[in-house]
Formats: structure tokens, C-alpha cells, sequence
């Protein structure tokens, strides 16, 4: 199968070329250190992974965020992003400059020994915890992620929700992400939300905010897994064919500027794995005073792409439209 044209989709619907406007999220994949090794992670996470942001990268960060005011937002991944140790000096320092933060949290990470305390920090600075967790059910969240890691979870969702996370009219927000089990696409987010929302609740007294419903990227180790079950093209050809124009506006490539632990700049965290250079403009956080020269400048693409217009469509925060027909 020819690898789709991304771009040429674009241009044949009358979209033309995919371009930033105004940053506003600074995100840093701080290292690819974690302790699971999820299948679907684009990332390839896992124990044994050694890279990781270093100090001057970090307070480099921090310098670009106090620059550009209109960065509202420092999102942090990984990984496991609890376990650089850069972590906590990042946080403090973007609250220290107003900004919000994110912290996308595997969960289970909050019950390691060493991040005794984890929590209560997260809670004392008002970060947002978006936590994976790909279904309500034991059997579904053990197949993709490790074994015990639905009760490890939950565990971790009580010990957030009585710091106050997820609690209604809570500042301490508290989100879920949902990714589908294999080769399809996520359901309608709102009526999962709610399944999700009284599974939770009604089973096990855990309360969050919303539901983000995030399409499984053929990159990296899902890929590897789509290769091996012969649904490669399949997989790739499902997200062609869901298609979404009114998808496009809202792609998180357009106001977010990625950056890698050594430093280095992507238009998005695929293309920061793919490494898909910028599309245009400076290399990283080295190369480059603030993030308005960015603006108007085109997003370097691929057929990965597809995985962010198809159906609802797809970002760091969840669905981007109503589903395609």
C-alpha cells in the first residue's frame, strides 16, 4: 500500500497547507523513562529507557515561557514525567509564572515508593492530572497496559479524588483518557464519558471531570503491533476513509510547540518520535527567543496525520468535531 499524502488530502479539499497560529501550550515529553510498557504507547515507554530533560534544558523552558505570555499552558509528558527529577522544578516553575500545567500521569507511577508525596504535591500547585486509563473494565486495562494495573489505577484515582481531584466545582482538575483496545476508532467521546462516569462511580466511588478519547497512532509500538496481526493497511485505510475536514482547525499542531528532552522542537509529540523536524523555523529551545516567530508557519505532516482528523477527530485534549458521517 502507497503511503497516503496527508498534505495532498488537504489541498484537495480546499484546506491548503496545514499552519500554526499563536502558541499557546509549551509541551515537553521530559524523558522516556516509565514504569509500564503499554502496547499502544507511540512513545515505546518502559523501564529501561535512560532518557530524560536535563537542568539546563529545563530552566531553558522556563525562560521561553516567561518570554511568550500568550503560552498559557506547560504540558508535561513523557514517559512517566513524575520520574525526571526536573519534574517538580518545572512545575513550580511555570505555576511561579502563572501558567497552567498538565501533568498526563500513567497513575500507577503515584504509588512507587520513591514518589511518596507525588499527590499532595500535584495538588498543592494545581496541576491538571490527565490519567490514562483505556476502560472501566479490569480484563480491558490489564491486556493493554500490565498486570494489576486496573487495581494499581484505582488505588490511585481514591488517593487524587481525597486531595480533592475530580471532586465537582474541585480547581484540582482530574481527566481520563481513553484510547481504543486495537484497530478502530474511538466511540462518540460525550456517550463515553458518561458510561465511563457511572462504571466509576457506581462500581468503585471515583469521580473525575471529563473524558478525553484519544485515536491509537500508527507509529512506534502500536504500529509494530498492526504490522505483526497483518491490520496494517487496514488500520491505516479506516483512518483515511473517516476523513474529518471539520477536524482540521482544531489540530493541536496548530497553537502547541513540542519539545523533546534533549531540547530539539516538533510541530507535535507523533512527529517528536517520528522526528519529523519543525516545519519550519528553528531547531530547538537554543535557536530561538520566544515562540512568535512560529506563527503563519507551516506544520511539517505525514499520513500519521490521519489519526488526528479521522472520525471525531483527535488531540491531546480528546475529540475535536462531531463525528464524520
Amino acid at each position: 500500500m502507497t503511503a497516503p499524502d496527508f498534505g495532498s488530502e488537504l489541498e484537495r479539499r480546499g484546506l491548503g497547507r496545514l499552519r500554526r497560529i499563536a502558541a499557546r501550550t509549551l509541551q515537553v515529553n521530559v524523558g522516556r523513562r516509565c514504569d509500564l510498557a503499554c502496547h499502544h504507547c507511540h512513545v515505546e515507554a518502559g523501564p529501561n529507557r535512560t532518557e530524560t530533560l536535563g537542568p539546563a534544558t529545563a530552566a531553558r523552558i522556563l525562560e521561553l515561557l516567561a518570554a511568550d505570555p500568550r503560552l498559557e499552558t506547560l504540558d508535561l509528558t513523557g514517559g512517566a514525567p513524575e520520574l525526571c527529577a526536573e519534574f517538580r522544578p518545572l512545575v513550580r516553575g511555570a505555576r511561579a509564572l502563572g501558567r497552567r500545567v498538565i501533568d498526563r500521569c500513567n497513575l500507577t507511577v503515584l504509588l512507587l515508593p520513591e514518589q511518596a508525596g507525588t499527590a499532595e504535591f500535584l495538588a498543592e500547585q494545581e496541576v491538571r492530572v490527565v490519567a490514562s486509563l483505556p476502560c472501566y473494565s479490569k480484563e480491558n486495562v490489564d491486556a493493554q497496559r500490565g498486570r494489576d494495573v486496573f487495581e494499581r489505577s484505582l488505588e490511585a484515582l481514591r488517593r487524587l479524588n481525597r486531595l480533592g481531584y475530580g471532586r465537582p466545582g474541585s480547581a484540582r482538575i482530574l481527566d481520563l483518557v481513553y484510547n481504543p483496545q486495537g484497530a478502530s476508532l474511538p466511540p462518540p467521546q460525550a456517550e463515553l464519558e458518561a458510561r465511563y462516569r457511572d462504571e466509576l462511580l457506581r462500581g468503585f466511588g471515583i469521580e473525575f471531570h471529563r473524558l478525553l478519547a484519544i485515536t491509537n497512532m500508527p507509529i512506534k509500538r502500536f504500529a509494530h503491533a498492526l504490522e505483526r496481526d497483518g491490520q496494517a493497511e487496514a488500520y491505516m485505510a479506516l483512518l483515511v476513509n473517516h476523513f474529518n475536514p471539520a477536524a482540521v482547525p482544531g489540530l493541536m499542531c496548530r497553537d502547541l510547540v513540542s519539545v523533546s528532552w534533549d531540547g530539539k522542537l516538533y510541530d507535535c509529540d507523533f512527529n517528536q518520535m517520528l522526528e519529523i523536524p519543525l516545519g519550519a523555523g528553528p531547531a530547538s529551545v537554543w535557536d530561538v527567543d520566544d515562540a512568535r516567530g512560529l506563527d503563519g508557519r507551516p506544520v511539517a505532516v505525514g499520513p500519521h496525520c490521519f489519526g488526528c482528523t479521522a472520525g471525531a477527530g483527535s488531540s491531546c485534549g480528546g475529540a475535536l468535531a462531531a463525528r464524520d458521517a
